[in-house]
């Protein structure tokens, strides 16, 4: 065996791998699609919201975005973030006192301005969607009498 069929025999061998990888991705988008579409008429409508309790009700929730978790994503990563800027400015005492105090104060207000930023907005969305749910539930009342 010679090295010129040794290396292409590798390289048709790649190019195999990578033809199946590609034809499994096309069928992988196809079925999500199809299952996607399938399962948000069949399974997430408004007439099932009821139908489910336990781990069921906790899918149909997270599925239909009933259950934010941004939220608790944002409040973690946080405490992260605050103690990383807190830990990483102590490697600037032997560089710069100041740099160190600037890095420590400034780094962790303005942290906590942008997430509290972004923890407004969560909340303007949650406070309009419970006005929402309570506009309409005064219309049904207001239809009913």
């Amino acid at each position: 065996m010679d090295l010129d069929n040794l290396l292409t025999g590798s390289y048709n061998s790649g190019l195999n791998t990578y033809n199946q990888i590609g034809v499994w991705m096309i069928i992988s988008v196809v079925v999500a699609i199809i299952g996607g579409i399938t399962l948000y008429f069949a399974v997430f409508t408004k007439q099932n919201e009821k139908k489910f309790t336990g781990f069921l009700k906790w899918c149909y929730d997270f599925f239909t975005f009933k259950k934010m978790m941004l939220e608790t994503i944002l409040k973690i990563l946080y405490i992260i973030i605050a103690l990383y800027i807190t830990l990483s400015s102590f490697s600037l005492i032997s560089i710069s006192f100041v740099g160190f105090l600037a890095q420590l104060i400034l780094g962790n207000v303005i942290a906590r301005l942008s997430f509290e930023l972004s923890l407004i907005l969560l909340t303007i969305c949650k406070n309009t969607t419970e006005i929402n749910s309570k506009m309409k539930e005064s219309k049904k009342d207001k239809e009913e009498k």
